[in-house]
């Protein structure tokens, strides 16, 4: 017997799985992870973490281009959580649409 809450996921999910595909807010929370791991990435140059990296930056990389990379960072981060999320979703929506096909066989067997 499946849940009251899986029981919602189901419906929930049933309706909705294809705008979730697309949904904006998803991306924005991985946008923002990604964000984040670009920062870390500036603050460990900036703070002088490692001294050869900061060497490097320091000489030959345009801020432009670090910008530019942190912004891929960001949007591949963003492009990645989205998906992972939604395949999340959609494995547990696919387990439990089978756990309620199997009880359903299994109590038509039992009556």
């Amino acid at each position: 017997m499946l849940s009251e809450k899986e029981l919602a996921f189901i419906e929930y999910w049933g309706k909705n799985r294809i705008n979730q595909k697309k949904n904006l807010f998803q991306f924005i929370k991985g946008f923002s992870s990604g964000f984040l791991i670009g920062l870390g990435i500036l603050l460990a140059v900036a703070i002088g973490w490692y001294h050869r990296a900061n060497m490097e930056v320091s000489t030959s990389l345009s801020p432009i281009l670090l910008g530019l990379a942190l912004l891929i960072v960001a949007v591949f981060m963003a492009f990645i959580y989205r998906n992972y999320q939604w395949e999340q979703n959609e494995q547990l929506y696919l387990e439990l649409k089978a756990k309620m096909k199997k009880s359903d066989t299994t109590d038509t067997v039992i009556n």
